[in-house]
């Protein structure tokens, strides 16, 4: 790691989450030759992350999505954005919520939506060079937005993408399908037959592309159909 000048701003500093022991000591390896970025920390599950954060007050934690056993990376960032520990009650030892840079292998729409729902500053592939991480670490931690050529290109293309134009009942279909209700649940609870929730849902499937459950919700989610 570059020394800062004299008098010049302080290092950034970084806590590095992975779960991969040997991913992890190829980014630390990498960062230590970054000018003004110090790793403080570095944790191989989100839980750990948390502690760490709350102990070593970062600037930027670096994120995977992936972390194995425990909670994963988009919760994890979600708990350092908020400030909230793994019992659900404000962390100690920083004075701000740490940005969250992601940085991982994956680039799904599911993925980016709910890793920026969670808070994360910025989203990059463990594909970009150096300088581009590098840059990204800086962007962040002054809270600016950091991403990846081809996620900026997602994210653009799904913010131009018109949404599925949903009646009311079928978003109250959709949004009941979501905590796990089978078509005889959801039928009672919106106090309807269950042959009108099957034709409800022949046309959320065919307004959304999609031809399962599962599939439908998780397309909400990403286009942000559900309450």
């Amino acid at each position: 790691m570059t020394e800062p000048a004299a008098g010049g701003p302080a290092p950034v500093r970084i806590l590095v989450c992975d779960d991969h022991v040997v991913v992890r000591a190829g980014l630390l390896a990498l960062l230590d030759s970054a000018p003004g970025i110090e790793v403080v920390g570095e944790a191989g599950t989100g839980e750990e992350a948390l502690a760490l954060a709350a102990r070593l007050a970062p600037d930027v934690v670096l994120m995977d999505l992936q972390l194995g056993a425990g909670i994963d990376g988009v919760e994890t960032t979600r708990r350092l954005t908020t400030g909230t520990a793994t019992t659900g009650t404000a962390t100690t030892g920083a004075d701000r919520a740490p940005h969250v840079l992601v940085l991982t292998t994956y680039d799904t729409d599911a993925d980016i939506t709910r890793a920026i729902e969670a808070g994360a500053t910025g989203y990059l592939l463990k594909a970009e060079r150096p300088e581009e991480l590098f840059a990204a670490i800086h962007a962040a931690a002054q809270g600016r937005t950091a991403l990846s050529g081809p996620v900026a290109g997602r994210v653009m293309a799904n913010l131009r993408k018109p949404r599925p134009a949903l009646t009311d009942r079928e978003r109250d279909i959709l949004a009941q399908l979501a905590t796990g209700l089978g078509n005889r649940e959801i039928a009672r609870a919106l106090f309807i037959s269950e042959a009108t929730v099957k034709t409800h849902l022949r046309r959320i499937y065919d307004k959304l592309g999609v031809d399962t459950r599962a599939g439908a919700v998780a397309v909400a989610k990403e286009q942000r159909l559900l309450p």
